[in-house]
């Protein structure tokens, strides 16, 4: 359960940080979605190179970078 809440806290935060990076603002529940979303999308493409993240710091920085590139790409086939 404490684990659930841990990886709801690091989307959130990761959705947040994601989203005033690349100029994308919404509320708590859409920087939630894009949080936990980038996570699978970021630890996806770091193991495909063979990087994992064993840290707090280094899961909400894989988020970042994984939500950054869901927004990315999804701006360049939803414009």
């Amino acid at each position: 359960m404490v684990h659930l809440i841990v990886s709801i806290l690091i989307g959130a935060l990761a959705g947040y940080i994601a989203g005033r990076i690349m100029g994308s603002e919404g509320s708590f529940l859409h920087n939630l979605v894009l949080g936990v979303i980038g996570g699978v999308v970021g630890s996806l493409l770091l193991g495909l190179v063979g990087i994992a993240s064993y840290s707090l710091l280094g899961d909400v920085l894989v988020a970042v970078l994984g939500a950054c590139v869901f927004l990315f790409v999804g701006r360049r086939f939803f414009r």
